[in-house]
């Protein structure tokens, strides 16, 4: 039997943790075949810096800017007029995706009137994408599947994610690119305040990839947490101002502005304990150094932070507290264009 391999990347927070610059540094290592976006729709925002150049990308996943067939998985939902103009904006670009970027023939499609429904939305605070109606009606059986869409039936980019997998000459090595995070998950996040898919390491597998295929996990969050939405989630005092000006925190989606807090420890422990993480990137520390706060929300309180007082305590002190019942690999990153 073939055996599959695949890495997975999720976010450990609320979205936004940089999950599309880590999918794209992986990729260089050049180890992979495929590049799945396993969850979400272009309510996601990637942002990414190639040959220098900035990218964000909402649909298309990281594996086309470097040659990698790229798939749009069958846990999305696509809005093909925001596929068609990414394409143009790669191509222009000088990214070849001619080729390599696909879309699953049982992913679902965003329809007009799904943009319509959810431009309506004030209570969850959604982007407006059209992604919740999509969900809902995939799961209530009234949704049109990729292969069922005129614009598509006749195209190249429809592919067979079985066929793909497991009936050609290839042992897949696939790197799966998560959207939003596990604090937005419709089952395991702050609900009603999550999106409407799986954001989680079993969320990759529903897009055809045996749990046995898991060979590393890579957990992304921010040296602080962020939340787009309605609920109320800004810390109180001018720090988490400050730090919402550093870090450039308005959403490459929406423009709205991230709302800022200190990094939940309990929250970070249980994200990565449920999706059986390996890995753990922390980016964005050069933010909390250009603002010298050095602070954690307690693992014990959620509403008492614990103030570390240097960068070195604080590295330490996350440090212990992550790696102290399992042994996981940790990285703290302070650029936006490499870990």
């Amino acid at each position: 039997m073939k055996q599959i391999i695949a890495d997975i990347v999720i976010g450990l927070s609320y979205g936004d943790e940089g999950k599309g610059k880590v999918t794209h540094h992986l990729l260089k290592s050049g180890d992979y075949t495929h590049c799945l976006r396993f969850n979400g729709g272009c309510n996601a925002g990637h942002t990414i810096y190639h040959n220098g150049e900035k990218f964000v990308t909402h649909h298309i996943p990281a594996g086309v800017f470097f040659g990698v067939k790229s798939i749009i998985g069958s846990g999305c939902v696509v809005n093909l007029d925001q596929f068609y103009d990414e394409i143009a904006m790669l191509e222009n670009a000088g990214i070849t995706t001619d080729g390599l970027v696909y879309i699953a023939n049982n992913a679902h499609i965003i329809t007009d009137a799904h943009l319509e429904e959810d431009s309506k939305d004030t209570a969850i605070g959604t982007t407006k994408r059209g992604n919740g109606p999509a969900y809902r009606d995939k799961y209530n059986r009234q949704g049109i599947r990729a292969s069922e869409e005129p614009r598509l039936i006749e195209s190249s980019y429809l592919i067979d994610l079985y066929r793909e997998l497991y009936e050609k000459d290839i042992t897949p090595v696939i790197l799966c690119e998560g959207a939003q995070g596990f604090g937005l998950d419709v089952d395991w996040g702050d609900y009603p305040y999550v999106t409407s898919s799986h954001c989680t390491t079993a969320g990759a597998l529903l897009n055809g990839i045996p749990p046995q295929a898991v060979r590393k996990v890579y957990g992304v969050a921010k040296a602080y947490d962020t939340y787009v939405g309605s609920k109320d989630f800004h810390g109180k005092g001018r720090a988490f101002d400050l730090i919402q000006q550093l870090g450039n925190e308005f959403g490459s989606t929406t423009g709205r502005p991230r709302q800022c807090n200190w990094l939940n420890l309990k929250d970070l422990s249980r994200a990565i304990k449920v999706n059986g993480v390996t890995d753990v990137i922390i980016n964005k520390v050069d933010i909390l150094r250009a603002a010298d706060k050095w602070n954690l929300r307690s693992y014990k309180n959620d509403s008492i932070f614990i103030q570390l007082g240097s960068e070195v305590g604080w590295k330490k002190y996350l440090t212990n507290y992550i790696s102290e019942n399992t042994e996981i690999n940790i990285i703290f990153s302070d650029s936006p264009e490499r870990i």
